[in-house]
């Protein structure tokens, strides 16, 4: 899709919350295409949302709308941002309409210690974090073993990381899924894949994957953050925002290219060939949703191995005991990735298989797929901000299962092009400029800090806005970044 083309379409207001994009821009439509968002957020759309949404709500087997979350921005060949559910037995699987990061999620981790604990001990906290976990481009992990256990990590996910002394079991509760997506067969997946993940667990890659420490700025739901051990502003916050690495990009890259054949064997032409699919019930479909389960599991042990090195780290230089200092998780959730899950369609209860890319689960209190802590809460989520604005922790509500297949957005979106933010900002100088304004930042690359300038993205505090405001989740706790650990 040559982006210099991109019209906008007419567009037409549902709500002050809801709109969508006319039929006529795209006849070949067979739903309609959403756009959760306000006037100020759809005035400054990536143009590219529009016609990559369209196109997602040509695939066979879609059911009732395609949607885009308010961080929705320009993706590969689905809109990063972007929902869309397919019918369990006759619906289609896409790569590209999960990413290629499989996995790619969000994990928040609370303390009992305070901003006046932290702020004496901050370099010396993050200088030791960014030793621990390895950042940047092909960085491998401490975690060494062979390919036999390889396999069996990517099958048990994080209980294999509890197993072998990764973690405690609260942690496994605390995961979505439980950590562990059970369809995963690493039969299926290839040897290059398998060659390229083997070495990464623990590590957080580069681009806008980030560890970071943040105090709380605000609470907005006192009870119910007091369920998730957060009580107080200042309280010290850790989050880790990463996936499945090298492992996930070549499954995804693997059966994009299988799909790909299957689409010109069968003669099937599609608006995009980045969004080449295969049938749900068809042997390639299965043999995908088998590898990227794999890698799902594989992205679950890589943020528990992470958290595995922030309980040393802290420990270390607090020198007491994690216990002591409160380090629990609080939950971990993914926004790249694929599940079969049943909802109301055309009024009656139906499988249907939810493509999620770069927007996360958001389940209400009472779904029996949460674990009893979160039953009377609601399924925590974490919304991701740039590393100089703050984050979010939500909580999942009953419209978002009813409107939006249970699903919110996942952070505040880019509004700028990663070669556009290198042209603008210099590493070297945010980085001077961010530890000014009490934000201490490590990187490996100067060129990766300038990608993931503030300026190259949405006002986070505007999408929470409308994801509050339209009820797919409710705002609990606003959080603002102290150090930071970009790769």
């Amino acid at each position: 899709m040559d982006r210099d083309s991109l019209k906008k379409p007419k567009i037409n207001k549902i709500s002050e919350y809801e709109w969508e994009i006319d039929p006529s821009f795209n006849k070949n439509m067979r739903v309609p295409a959403r756009i959760i968002a306000n006037k100020k957020l759809m005035d400054n759309m990536d143009l590219g949302v529009f016609n990559q949404l369209s196109n997602v709500a040509t695939l066979p087997g879609i059911c009732t709308c395609a949607f885009c979350m308010p961080d929705a921005h320009w993706g590969y060949g689905f809109p990063v941002g972007g929902v869309a559910a397919f019918d369990g037995k006759n619906g289609i699987v896409s790569p590209g309409s999960i990413g290629f990061d499989i996995n790619c999620g969000m994990r928040a981790v609370k303390t009992t210690l305070s901003y006046k604990d932290v702020k004496p001990k901050i370099k010396q906290l993050v200088d030791a974090l960014f030793d621990a976990v390895p950042s940047g481009v092909g960085r491998g992990g401490f975690v060494k073993i062979n390919h036999s256990e390889f396999d069996e990590l990517v099958t048990k996910g994080v209980s294999w990381a509890v197993d072998n002394g990764y973690g405690v079991k609260q942690d496994i509760k605390r995961c979505e899924s439980f950590g562990t997506i059970k369809s995963a067969d690493p039969n299926f997946v290839s040897q290059k894949a398998k060659s390229r993940g083997i070495g990464q667990i623990g590590t957080l890659g580069s681009g806008n994957h980030y560890l970071e420490i943040q105090t709380v700025d605000s609470i907005y739901d006192p009870k119910i953050a007091k369920q998730f051990g957060i009580e107080n502003k200042d309280q010290i916050i850790v989050m880790v925002h990463c996936g499945s690495r090298g492992f996930g990009h070549q499954v995804g890259t693997d059966y994009l290219k299988s799909f790909d054949e299957y689409l010109r064997k069968n003669t099937i032409s599609i608006p995009d060939r980045e969004l080449a699919y295969a049938p749900i019930d068809s042997e390639d479909g299965q043999n995908y949703l088998k590898s990227m389960a794999c890698a799902a599991n594989s992205a679950f042990v890589n943020r528990q191995v992470i958290l595995h090195r922030i309980r040393e780290v802290f420990s270390k230089v607090f020198k007491q005991t994690p216990e002591e200092l409160g380090l629990e998780l609080i939950y971990d959730v993914a926004h790249n990735i694929a599940k079969f899950e049943k909802y109301k369609v055309d009024g009656k209860t139906k499988e249907v298989l939810v493509h999620r890319k770069g927007a996360t689960r958001s389940f209400a209190p009472g779904n029996n797929e949460l674990a009893p802590e979160f039953q009377k809460t609601g399924q925590p989520v974490i919304l991701g901000g740039s590393m100089e604005t703050g984050s979010y922790l939500l909580v999942g509500t009953k419209f978002a299962e009813e409107h939006t297949f249970g699903t919110t957005a996942h952070g505040s979106g880019r509004t700028m092009s990663r070669n556009q933010a290198k042209r603008e900002v210099r590493g070297d100088k945010l980085q001077k400029d961010m530890e000014k304004k009490g934000i201490y930042v490590k990187t490996a690359s100067y060129s990766g800090l300038a990608e993931e300038a503030g300026i190259a993205y949405k006002d986070i505090d505007e999408v929470v806005k409308v994801l509050d405001g339209f009820g797919i989740s409710k705002k609990v706790v606003k959080l603002k970044p102290i150090g930071n650990i970009k790769g």
